[in-house]
């Protein structure tokens, strides 16, 4: 394990022995442009992957509609059989349309497909974590969610599913979620940026329950760009590394899963994980999302 892995510090999924480095790595970047097809260099990915898995990366973000079923296959091409410790969490819950859209699945026969399709990509006879994916590209949607939840609830009892996590929830459809079943991650949008789950993180980690945000560097304006790429140039740091170093120092629950189809690229945000951010410069960049809310 490389010293970067070991400074980022690991995590244990609440009622579980699952015990991941806090960084990790998403897998979506591995498919073809926009998430469809095959990348133009399998062999790239493959090494992407297992460069990653070697220097301690043992949490891997995908999910079956990632190409769709490209990126899976490629990890199973990778790296199966896989290392004991290696945890896989994949999502349910959309479908991509042929026109390359992104469509909700939330029906019975969508998210028992969308487990069994994850089972065979992947070459497993149980899937580590499950998300159910609901809500809007970009955040929640309110509204009940038991239904497809019981779903995958059934298919956990069956065996298929170890453990159950969220993606683009309200703390609100947490609630109803931990009603029906245990959950051990949640997954929404967050960054420097865009910081509207402040408390919500706070109030998982005080249930000791993950919280991994996406889009680590979505979304910002031109201003915010520029007080992220001071910070950066201060601290001899990419902007990436920074806003990546910044949602590790931000709270112990966070598990980061940045993408890339980049061997380079993955090891330099692997060493975001060495970085750390001084106070003066922690509080420049809290500025960004309007000021510290920790």
């Amino acid at each position: 394990m490389t010293k970067e892995m070991e400074l980022s510090g690991s995590f244990t999924f609440p009622g579980t022995t699952m015990t991941v480095d806090r960084m990790g790595y998403g897998a979506m970047q591995l498919a073809g442009p926009q998430v469809w097809g095959p990348p133009r260099d399998v062999d790239a990915a493959v090494a992407v992957l297992r460069e990653a898995v070697e220097a301690g990366v043992n949490h891997i973000d995908t999910s079956d509609f990632y190409g769709p079923h490209v990126t899976n296959q490629i990890i199973k091409q990778a790296l199966h059989p896989y290392q004991d410790d290696l945890v896989i969490v994949t999502k349910v819950g959309a479908r991509r349309g042929d026109d390359k859209s992104w469509i909700h699945a939330l029906s019975r026969e969508e998210l028992i497909d969308g487990v069994h399709d994850n089972l065979r990509n992947l070459g497993l006879d149980k899937l580590d974590v499950v998300n159910l994916r609901v809500g809007g590209v970009m955040g929640p949607t309110e509204g009940s969610i038991e239904a497809p939840l019981t779903v995958l609830a059934e298919l956990k009892q069956q065996g298929l599913i170890r453990h159950l996590g969220l993606s683009n929830v309200s703390p609100e459809q947490l609630a109803e979620a931990q009603s029906i079943t245990e959950i051990v991650c949640v997954q929404n949008l967050y960054n420097l940026a865009h910081r509207n789950d402040d408390g919500f993180i706070s109030d998982l980690a005080e249930q000791g329950i993950a919280y991994v945000p996406f889009f680590p560097l979505g979304g910002f304006t031109p201003l915010q760009s520029s007080a992220l790429d001071a910070a950066a140039a201060s601290l001899q740091a990419t902007p990436m590394q920074v806003a990546l170093a910044w949602l590790l120092q931000r709270s112990p629950n966070i598990l980061l899963i940045p993408g890339t189809s980049s061997v380079e690229h993955l090891r330099e945000n692997l060493k975001a994980a060495t970085l750390q951010i001084p106070s003066e410069v922690l509080a420049d960049l809290d500025s960004i999302g309007g000021g510290p809310r920790r």
